[in-house]
């Protein structure tokens, strides 16, 4: 048994169960099995109409604190009462106003009201946070932790990092004990921001649970796109939103020669679902789409094992917004699946161009085009590059890596914490 398992940790989360988040689902199940006792406390109620198996394997309770502060005014005003009695409501009272004149926003009032509401709440036994997202689920740690005298620590990931103003990074990277991200790029950035506390800033990649994706055998396609009974079958698994750049992969493919056959699969949800829809059907491309919604992921794995390639056009939006490694690529890859995406964050850090995937720089349809080409005309690269990618996922992306890295982060911790 480990020094962990003495311990009870308060995750914070934005929502929960969120079908995109799959990682963090992962992760949690995960702790639970390496002994840590958690409570989930999740700053939204969940809006997906679908669970993914994971999130009912899933044992630590959840706890919702109020979404919106003005259709919960008892909890909060009785959490703003309790948190007065605490020796550091004051401190962190003042760090709050600070705050507010940098970013005059009600969120940042929402942030403090639920952090005043979760010390007045706080889930029994519990004697440390850990927030996921370095965002808003680490400011409400930081408030909660300044008023009630509670440490915390953080998993940083991709959007939190890049849309964050350098100033707040700076401020929660100095008050969290330690900081784990999952890219390169997000670590050293992060690292650079940190100053002398840099040391307290970690890498783990999040790793996939390959007994949920365990491998299969492929049988060896021969789709080339000249068979219209037989088109090859692009995947793409992801939310419609502007950062996953569907649409530039939707002009990329109005671009293949017209004689070429192929078939595209999206699934996923998202704000911009419908105009992507609407997109597809100006382009002439409707008859090749099939939209899915939102799916579980023993349906996606379901969609993995019948794709020939799987596409992903990721950009850096204006705002900053943009992936790390997504999860989805690492999925298909570990299903043999021939990956094609863009230069961008982490996912040089895990494909290389030719070697065990195809990329392309972010924003260019025509270079997405001609990508798309070779690999749906060439089932043999396909082929070398999936086997190529599935076998640096098994040996180098085994999420029991990340989980035992975080375990032994909490254990350093708490063996020096009183």
């Amino acid at each position: 048994m480990t020094q962990a398992s003495r311990r009870k940790i308060a995750v914070l989360v934005k929502g929960y169960p969120r079908l995109s988040e799959t990682f963090i689902a992962q992760e949690l199940r995960g702790l639970e099995q390496a002994g840590l006792d958690l409570v989930i406390v999740s700053l939204r109620h969940p809006t997906d109409r679908k669970r993914h198996p994971v999130h009912d394997e899933i044992e630590a309770p959840v706890q919702y604190l109020p979404e919106y502060l003005h259709q919960a005014l008892f909890r909060v005003v009785r959490g703003l009462i309790t948190s007065a009695r605490k020796p550091g409501f004051g401190a962190a009272f003042k760090g709050f106003l600070s705050d507010l004149r940098r970013d005059f926003t009600r969120n940042r009032v929402r942030r403090f009201g639920q952090a005043a509401v979760l010390v007045a709440e706080w889930p029994e036994g519990a004697d440390w946070m850990h927030a996921h997202f370095i965002h808003t689920p680490a400011s409400v740690a930081r408030y909660a932790s300044r008023i009630a005298g509670v440490p915390w620590t953080v998993s940083a990931h991709a959007k939190d990092i890049w849309t964050s103003p350098d100033w707040e990074l700076a401020q929660k990277l100095q008050d969290a004990r330690w900081t784990v991200t999952c890219t390169r790029t997000g670590h050293d950035h992060l690292r650079q921001l940190a100053g002398d506390r840099a040391e307290a800033v970690h890498l783990s990649y999040h790793g996939l649970n390959l007994q949920r994706f365990p491998h299969v055998d492929r049988p060896a396609s021969a789709h080339d796109g000249r068979d219209p009974d037989a088109p090859v079958t692009i995947l793409s698994v992801g939310r419609a939103v502007p950062k996953k750049g569907y649409d530039v992969l939707l002009q990329a493919l109005a671009q293949l020669p017209p004689d070429l056959h192929w078939r595209f699969v999206h699934a996923g949800d998202g704000p911009q679902r419908a105009k992507l829809q609407q997109q597809a059907e100006t382009l002439g491309l409707g008859d090749r789409i099939t939209w899915l919604g939102p799916v579980s992921q023993s349906e996606v794995l379901e969609q993995y094992r019948k794709a020939d390639l799987f596409a992903l056009a990721c950009r850096i939006t204006a705002d900053g917004d943009r992936d790390g490694l997504p999860n989805v690529l690492v999925e298909a890859a570990s299903q043999g699946v021939a990956c094609l995406s863009t230069a961008i964050s982490g996912i040089p850090e895990f494909f290389t161009d030719g070697e065990n995937g195809l990329l392309v720089p972010p924003e260019d349809a025509p270079a997405l085009a001609g990508a798309l080409e070779q690999a749906i005309t060439d089932p043999q690269l396909r082929q070398t590059l999936g086997a190529a990618a599935e076998d640096r996922v098994r040996k180098t992306l085994d999420y029991h890596t990340s989980i035992r890295q975080l375990v032994d982060l909490f254990d350093t911790e708490w063996n020096t914490t009183p």
